[in-house]
């Protein structure tokens, strides 16, 4: 059978493992044997892409048609879905990344119009990589990405990512690091990630997964991801899919459901052909009685595979079986039993074989196996690919094969494969699967094991629960199996329970966890049992268990002698204390548990002993005992590099939170060197202190710094940790006046309520964003949103008050909100002075200098503003903050013009200028500007480049009531001539005023008059 367009038929080059010693010489002679064949059996071809009216593609081929003459056929019926596909790699050469995902049923042509796409891509210069799940993708983790990594020359690519150099065949999995499970697996994720976006910088990038309904846990995740992470990068991703294979919990759906939700996320559904389409496409094939393809259309329903399986055996005047499965199996049993030996064979391997462990598992010679397989490639079943192996023509003809076998046949097979694999050093995860078929427990148990270990170390942690899992299955089956495996089942359960964990399966890893503490008597494990239930518990906010279990860890090992454990589990208690809100019981916890961890050598329990002291000292009003203990432990390498993380990030912050920028950058930068060198920049601490980063640099002013490192805050999210991350871009683009500000939060808006930061980050500078648009009452809705999900205690309620209170400022004279400001200040100062644990004893100069911005605004409101209130603010934002100072200058050389002092106003007002220009803060710079041109600090030259006018903020309709009010017309009389209500005048002059800065009417009409506005005439 001809390897045809339309059928899901032959697949990209399949990259199978050559088993190690394979005969060079042996698989030369088969290969070009079967080659020689092949060329002249019907799957030869030759294409040709063609450019179609309206950009649409056209494939031309010249093929062997099934009943055997020459023909031409194409891509038919699939060309919307092709323009589709051939659009996202518009998109990407255009620096907008995109995923296609395509559905569809099995044999359907998902495969056939990938490999057209790839051709595309191919000829417009993409780079092509391409992977392929299998079946037991489940037990194989990462397998499409080891098979992409393998389809190209990446060689000096890999030699800087290790982590993804082991995923290729003969790589030590083991590697020299020990890290392991989720810090593993974010590790992986972000070298595929600069992995992409290197060879992106030199050409655009298709990366294909096939067959993601078999896909494995982390193969998922990883896609997840890389769709989250991938916005301005020359990069597609295209996945395909069996529509009919997702029953109701399959594990892809959720995945497609998360995904399908993206824009950037292009959904092609291929339907089956209609009539027309399917009779053209047999046409082609070599069909030329109509009678025959108006019968094999219709019992086709329109599956192209289906169809050319039934127009091959109506040719060959064979009974046309009922279901496609006999169809497949039909053409089977037309080889020779020896051939057919093989095939089975080959069907129990999986979609694809290795030819020597193919020749071995036959159990043939090589000139009857030369025979068999030249037999089974001329009759399109099997297709030879570039690894020394073969592959079948369609994963449907696998599994028809593969279900055919009897049970004991199929037993054996497996066993079979197991022995030979075993023999060779085969893959851990392979050898569990075909033990495991093969009933052979005992094997199950070590493979099982072995495959769990190793998933651990590649960051595969789902998938080492699932091997753990399988191993526990079997565990009871074994007589011996701590002898064999050299470990015990409590061991294996809480290996489990990690994993579980580390694939973010809390629930699976704490009812694990609870099983055990059923089993266990042991002191040591009975408190390493709790202590890590405690933890998991405390990560799913189950307060009242966390503190059970803490306390349990505790008590089971806190009358013996001291251990690396009871400090351990004393860290973990002090922090569910700590959690709980009992204080001075974490207090003692902490400090014990740094006692035993230093007598006993446990430097991770000591790092997590000072972590906590040092956040709970902070939090107690003696920031520098914090510092001093937070130094401490950053100082220190623990041997967890989580926890290390953790330390430099929390010193970080607290030295930002102190207003101390130099050393808090310092240490953020060393903190993200450890990530960096150990590849976990994408990690959790090591995304904490990239943002962390970015957050130093605005505040010191090092905006160009600030705006690089906002790059990798991407803007279209979908998960609230992306909505977080990607609300601290918003600071510079806010700043700058920046347009994808307004984007960024269209995006973030379906997560405000969602999450309380998530709401206090974007609602907070969405509330900024409006009051330099001249939109308090939008901004001080942002405010009131914010205020709604805090804490009265909340320092973060100090800034947003100060916001609202500059929304109140700014609305027009009269407006009843403004009524609100006692409120405000009073909610300012309360967070000032109160915090969780009782009074707060000390404020950092941010939150100090935002207390004095909230007063000065409350002033303002008041119409009692001095500029020795507004030097208070200024004063308390000294050291640092120049964007705050710029912000505190022009409100200040405001507040000096309204008392006189001309002199001392443009000396601030210049001053807030050049930090503004410094900055590029557009949106300051041109409030600036409409201040120094009412107060004449700057000439009114319209054609001055990059000079505003002070109408600029005006809309049409409030310049042409301007030009009335110039006239000195009163409400009433506006609405008269501009044909509008006197309540809409007396807004739209409320808004004038508001925008030119100006006091009274007379202010502004004299504003209209310095710019050039003319009053109209009568």
């Amino acid at each position: 059978m001809a390897d045809h367009f339309l059928g899901a038929l032959t697949p990209p080059a399949a990259f199978c493992e050559a088993a190690s010693g394979a005969s060079a010489s042996t698989w030369s002679r088969l290969h070009r044997s079967v080659t020689r064949r092949t060329l002249a059996a019907p799957g030869d071809k030759t294409c040709k892409i063609t450019k179609r009216a309206r950009g649409s593609v056209g494939v031309t081929c010249h093929t062997r048609s099934v009943v055997g003459r020459k023909t031409q056929t194409g891509l038919v019926g699939r060309g919307f879905q092709l323009d589709r596909l051939s659009r996202v790699l518009d998109a990407a050469t255009g620096r907008m990344a995109g995923v296609a995902l395509v559905g569809g049923d099995a044999g359907i042509g998902k495969t056939r119009i990938v490999c057209e796409l790839s051709e595309i891509a191919r000829e417009r210069g993409f780079t092509v990589l391409v992977g392929q799940c299998a079946e037991l993708g489940n037990a194989l983790p990462y397998l499409p990405l080891a098979d992409a990594l393998r389809s190209a020359d990446l060689r000096s690519a890999l030699e800087s990512r290790p982590v993804l150099r082991r995923l290729l065949p003969g790589a030590d999995p083991d590697g020299s690091d020990a890290l392991s499970g989720a810090l593993a697996q974010q590790r992986l994720f972000g070298a595929t990630l600069s992995l992409l976006g290197e060879l992106a910088d030199e050409r655009p990038v298709l990366m294909v997964f096939e067959d993601l309904h078999w896909a494995d846990h982390s193969t998922r995740d990883l896609l997840v991801f890389l769709t989250r992470m991938l916005q301005r990068e020359r990069v597609v991703l295209v996945g395909t899919y069996r529509t009919d294979d997702l029953h109701r919990r399959h594990p892809l759906r959720p995945v497609l459901a998360e995904l399908q939700r993206l824009p950037l996320v292009v959904p092609v559904e291929l339907p089956p052909l209609d009539d027309e389409a399917m009779a053209t496409h047999l046409t082609a094939l070599g069909g030329g009685n109509a009678g025959l393809i108006g019968g094999v259309v219709g019992r086709a329903g329109g599956n192209p595979f289906f169809a050319e399986e039934l127009l091959q055996a109506a040719s060959s005047g064979d009974r046309l079986p009922a279901t496609l499965a006999d169809l497949l199996m039909a053409r089977v049993e037309g080889l020779s039993d020896t051939a057919q030996q093989v095939l089975r064979v080959a069907a129990v391997a999986g979609r694809r074989v290795d030819h020597d462990m193919l020749r071995a598992a036959a159990g043939l010679a090589d000139r009857p196996l030369e025979e068999a397989l030249r037999e089974i490639v001329s009759r399109g079943l099997l297709t030879v690919d570039q690894h020394i192996g073969y592959d079948f023509r369609h994963a449907l003809l696998q599994e028809a094969v593969y279900d055919d076998l009897l049970p004991g046949e199929r037993t054996r097979l497996h066993m079979t494969f197991a022995s030979l694999l075993t023999e060779s050093g085969g893959r851990a995860a392979e050898l569990a699967h075909h033990y495991s078929a093969a009933h052979d427990v005992r094997g199950a148990l070590i493979t099982s094991l072995e495959a769990g270990l190793r998933a651990t170390q590649m960051g595969a942690p789902a998938e080492a629960n699932r091997h753990f899992d399988r191993a526990l299955e079997v565990w009871e089956q074994v007589p011996d199996a701590d002898a064999i495996t050299g470990t015990t089942r409590a061991r294996l359960i809480l290996d489990s329970a990690a994993a579980a964990a580390d694939s973010g399966d809390n629930h699976r890893a704490i009812a694990h966890l609870r099983r055990l503490r059923q089993l266990v008597t042991e002191p040591q494990l009975v408190a390493e049992t709790n202590e890590r239930l405690a933890w998991y518990q405390a990560d799913g906010d189950d307060f009242h268990g966390m503190a059970e279990a803490a306390q349990a860890a505790v008590d089971v090992v806190g009358d013996g002698p001291e251990t690396p454990m009871l400090a351990r589990a004393l860290a973990t208690h002090a922090r569910t204390l700590w959690i709980a809100e009992r204080v001075a019981d974490a207090q003692e916890a902490a400090a014990r548990a740094l006692e035993v961890a230093r007598r006993t050598g446990s430097i991770e329990a000591e790092s997590a002993a000072l972590v906590s002291l040092g956040i709970q000292q902070e939090s107690l009003g003696d920031p520098d005992m914090a510092e001093e203990l937070l130094s401490m432990a950053a100082a220190k390498t623990s041997g967890s590099l989580s926890m290390d993380l953790r330390a430099w990030f929390s010193l970080a912050r607290l030295q930002y939170e102190r207003g101390d920028l130099d050393a808090a950058a310092e240490s953020a930068e060393a903190g993200l060197q450890v990530a960096r060198e150990n590849g976990l920049m994408w990690s959790t601490f090591g995304t904490d202190l990239r943002f962390l980063r970015y957050l130093i640099s605005f505040a010191a002013g090092d905006w160009d710094a600030a705006e690089k490192r906002a790059a990798m805050f991407g803007v279209r999210v979908g998960t609230p940790p992306e909505a977080l991350l990607s609300s601290f871009a918003l600071f510079v683009e806010v700043g700058r006046g920046r347009a994808v500000a307004a984007e960024r939060l269209r995006w973030l808006e379906p997560f405000w309520g969602a999450d309380d930061l998530v709401t206090y980050m974007t609602r907070g500078m969405a509330a900024e964003l409006a009051l330099w648009r001249g939109d308090p009452k939008e901004a001080l809705g942002h405010v009131d949103a914010v205020v709604a999900v805090q804490q009265p205690y909340d320092s973060g309620l100090i800034r947003i008050s100060a916001t609202g209170l500059a929304a109140l400022a700014d609305l027009p004279p009269g407006d009843p909100a403004r009524q609100r400001g006692t409120e405000f200040v009073e909610r300012a100062r309360y967070a000032a002075t109160h915090g969780p644990a009782g009074p707060r004893t000390t404020l950092g100069p941010e939150g100090q200098g935002w207390l004095a911005r909230a007063e000065a605004e409350w002033h303002r409101l008041s119409g009692t503003a001095t500029p020795e209130v507004w030097d208070r603010a200024l004063t308390a934002f000294d050291g640092g903050f120049p964007y705050e100072q710029a912000r505190n200058r022009w409100r200040l050389a405001e507040t000096l013009l309204e008392t006189g002092d001309r002199d001392r106003a443009r000396a601030e007002w210049e001053k807030a200028v050049e930090v503004a220009d410094h900055l590029g803060a557009a949106p300051l710079r041109h409030a600036l500007d409409l201040l120094g041109r009412r107060a004449r600090f700057t000439l009114p030259d319209a054609a001055e480049p990059g000079r505003a006018s002070v109408l600029d903020s005006l809309t049409g309709r409030e310049r042409e009531v301007l030009a009335q009010v110039a006239a000195g017309r009163s409400n009433r009389e506006i609405g008269e001539r501009l044909f509008i209500s006197q309540k809409t005048a007396s807004v739209h002059v409320s808004n004038i005023l508001a925008k030119l800065g100006a006091a009274t009417r007379t202010q502004a009409a004299a504003i209209a008059h310095q710019e050039g506005v003319t009053p109209p005439d009568d």
